[in-house]
């Protein structure tokens, strides 16, 4: 594989940063977990992970001053990889509560409440992969995934129709469960506790890198 991709972990104050930097150590990375934005803007590959409310790890972004690093990097075609929430920022806005709180805006639509009568979706779910993906490929059809959520985005046409490859999973209703544009890949899922299939999937975002 040669030299190992270097991988940084933003830490802005949320997210499974521990678990995250294990798996992507296992998976062959070179990690470190850092609040350094000149590492984040520089590392091969940039993580930013994320759980609890959309408004929190957006303030807790915006404090760190890192949303023009991650969108610079998604600009210049450089790799970032976005995990549950860390997901969920990208997205023009989050609705939680009533409350609108502004995204990243570096993909199009929103995150809201999952129609689902049993709220949050925690534990495996199949997920049915975009045509042409490559952080599934290899992958067998029934892989599961842990989710852990009360939120997603649901518009997986809109996000299709702006060219990304759409991964979708259901509970209540379908709702989008990775995407993947250009240098920018997002899981709702969490891959570092997907065990073997996550470990896969993180392989394939490194051999991208």
């Amino acid at each position: 594989m040669g030299t190992p991709r270097r991988v940084v972990v933003l830490d802005y104050g949320s997210g499974n940063l521990r678990s995250a930097e294990r798996a992507l150590a296992h998976a062959g990375a070179d990690v470190s977990v850092t609040d350094d934005l000149a590492a984040a803007a520089a590392a091969d590959g940039l993580v930013v992970p994320g759980v609890g409310a959309f408004a929190a790890c957006m303030a807790g972004i915006e404090a760190l001053g890192a949303g023009p690093v991650i969108a610079e990097r998604v600009a210049a075609g450089r790799p970032v990889l976005g995990i549950c929430v860390g997901m969920q920022v990208l997205f023009e806005h989050g609705d939680e509560h009533g409350v609108v709180t502004k995204g990243l805006g570096l993909l199009p639509g929103g995150v809201t409440k999952l129609p689902a009568s049993r709220l949050p979706h925690m534990g495996w779910n199949t997920v049915d992969p975009a045509a042409g993906t490559v952080l599934f490929a290899g992958l067998p059809a029934d892989a599961r995934f842990y989710f852990v959520h009360s939120y997603g985005a649901t518009d997986a046409a809109g996000l299709a129709a702006a060219g990304a490859r759409v991964t979708t999973a259901e509970h209540g209703a379908r709702f989008v469960a990775a995407v993947e544009r250009g240098s920018l890949s997002a899981a709702q899922f969490h891959p570092e506790k997907s065990a073997d299939t996550g470990a896969a999937l993180l392989r394939n975002w490194l051999g991208t890198l």
